[in-house]
């Protein structure tokens, strides 16, 4: 039976993800699936996905992935995300802080039209590590021009002037 990429991402992170349902992972989930994540290396099957999720929730009790957008065509689909857990155990070399970190990030999936083929999620890993305190925010392309773009002189919308 054909099911819409769209469903199958639903059910993704609703199911998957966010009910920790290991079941439905093996069901939704293609046997030769590819998944890359920002988080960590890349796995292959449900049972290199479940690996992963398991690792993921043990790390971040109440880990919660919220879609903000969701676009479809034939056997794709992308989506905008949220994330967020409570930090209860080790993760990016942290031990657990007890404090709750959210991010953002974006998803691409791939179906056969049963199931989950391959997925790619770029998350916002600076803000993982920021908020764990293994990282600061990135200078990168922080204009040479503009200062105090941190710390307690730091005005919201305004350029990051002093």
């Amino acid at each position: 039976m054909e099911v819409r990429a769209g469903r199958l991402v639903q059910r993704f992170y609703q199911e998957v993800w966010n009910e920790a349902d290991e079941t439905v992972a093996r069901e939704i989930l293609h046997a030769d699936l590819r998944f890359r994540a920002s988080l960590g290396p890349v796995r292959t099957g449900p049972e290199g996905f479940i690996d992963y999720m398991r690792s993921i929730h043990a790390a971040l009790a109440d880990y919660q992935c919220v879609i903000d957008d969701l676009i479809e065509t034939d056997n794709r689909a992308a989506a905008r995300m949220r994330f967020r857990g409570t930090h209860r155990g080790p993760f990016f070399g942290m031990p657990a802080t007890g404090n709750d970190i959210e991010w953002t990030g974006a998803a691409f999936f791939t179906t056969d039209g049963g199931r989950i083929t391959e997925i790619w999620v770029l998350g916002d890993v600076d803000a993982v590590k920021q908020q764990l305190g293994v990282g600061t925010t990135s200078t990168f392309a922080r204009d040479p021009n503009i200062a105090n773009c941190e710390g307690p002189d730091y005005v919201a919308n305004d350029g990051c002037r002093p």
